[in-house]
């Protein structure tokens, strides 16, 4: 009989934490698919609850918020389980003008970026590593021993005049000034080193998303990070530049394949400055070559207007930007990582066949939907190189204003 009674017990546990665990994905569903905030143009207010209409859900009366007729919208889950209050904000819909243009990009880091520290062999045959516990990958250099540091070569000229007397620096590290004392080592050419390596530049091929009516860009659709620290760059300047492409790696399985492409880093082929490097994309103003570039202009689609289905990808593969057929397959309100809102499949026969999908360098990439401006892609699957992740084109928006 115990150990019948046991068993019972047993089975009302397992029982309890399905059900337990069945109830928090069903919350974690409901969350990731109604937003926390949702922007609607004026006028239309009346018709959230029908946008974001489910049979889960229930509202209960609004809650003003602000002068501009923004509110708070209290729901409840089954109509009795207090879950969220969607902030609602009314706005003036927009329009821009989206491209789909490959583009070189050049940008200088604020100050000198420190990728990693190293063994120095001494003089006297001993390993050292002066800089250790000390600095660490992701500093940024911005004064050696209290002159500015704006770049490598004013950083090696600094170090070509060490004579064995401390160092003060200068760091930047999360956002704070930090001084550091270095002690130089000799080696065996009897030159003094600090056994850091360092990096002021970063440039690649991405794609132009789209401009606004005074000349603003957006770009990539994230941020670009430096690639031995992970970290998001601190640029001082940069720039754009028109770019060639010159082949294609194609994507596969494992294998998420790129744009091979020619930048020419001449005064007559700069398409714009880079003033932002943020986590959603990279910022600045169209300054030139406006007849190189391909410009749409579209109507921009608030996020809860994304549906599963089809849509499609603005991108230049080939000399020239083109529509390709896509499908949004999957939508995520409220996504951790903001450059993660939706998943975006290839189903054009011609752009797999000429790239397998998405591939480094289409990053930015408008996608279009029911003729709206829906986002853009970012990231392609690893493991399934016709799907990658998209931004909200709202979301890319917000930042030209932060």
């Amino acid at each position: 009989m115990d150990i019948r009674r046991k068993y019972r017990r047993f089975l009302l546990w397992c029982l309890c934490l399905d059900i337990l665990a069945m109830c928090w994905l069903g919350y974690r569903y409901m969350d990731r698919k109604v937003p926390d905030e949702i922007r609607v143009s004026k006028g239309s207010e009346d018709q959230v609850q029908k946008l974001l209409d489910s049979s889960f859900l229930t509202f209960d009366d609004a809650v003003a918020v602000s002068g501009g007729g923004g509110y708070l919208l209290p729901c409840r889950l089954l109509g009795f389980i207090p879950f969220k209050e969607i902030k609602v904000t009314p706005t003036d819909g927009s329009s821009v003008f989206v491209s789909g243009n490959t583009v070189g990009i050049y940008m200088e880091t604020e100050g000198v970026l420190i990728i990693d520290t190293g063994e120095i062999t001494s003089k006297d045959g001993k390993t050292q590593e002066p800089a250790k516990n000390i600095v660490k990958p992701g500093d940024y250099i911005v004064t050696f021993n209290q002159q500015k540091v704006s770049n490598k070569k004013e950083l090696i000229e600094d170090l070509d005049l060490l004579d064995g007397q401390d160092v003060t620096l200068e760091i930047v590290r999360d956002g704070e000034t930090i001084p550091v004392s270095l002690t130089p080592v000799q080696d065996t050419s009897g030159e003094y080193k600090l056994g850091i390596w360092v990096r002021d530049n970063t440039q690649g091929i991405g794609t132009l998303t789209f401009v606004d009516s005074h000349g603003n860009y957006g770009a990539l659709g994230h941020g670009i990070s430096d690639v031995d620290t992970g970290d998001l760059l601190n640029i001082s300047t940069g720039a754009l530049y028109q770019a060639e492409i010159l082949g294609i790696q194609k994507g596969s399985s494992g294998n998420p394949g790129e744009l091979a492409g020619l930048i020419r880093y001449e005064p007559g082929r700069i398409l714009g400055s880079i003033t932002g490097n943020s986590k959603n994309g990279i910022y600045g103003k169209i300054s030139g070559g406006d007849e190189a570039i391909s410009l749409r202009k579209m109507e921009v689609a608030y996020k809860q207007e994304l549906k599963t289905g089809p849509a499609s990808v603005l991108c230049c593969v080939d000399g020239e930007v083109k529509e390709y057929e896509a499908e949004i397959t999957r939508i995520d309100m409220n996504h951790e990582d903001t450059n993660k809102s939706f998943v975006i499949q290839v189903t054009d026969p011609e752009l797999l066949e000429l790239t397998g999908g998405i591939v480094q360098g289409m990053s930015g990439s408008p996608v279009i939907q029911n003729g709206k401006f829906a986002g853009a892609v970012t990231h392609v699957f690893v493991q399934d190189s016709t799907s990658g992740y998209g931004i909200f084109a709202e979301t890319m928006l917000e930042n030209m204003t932060d």
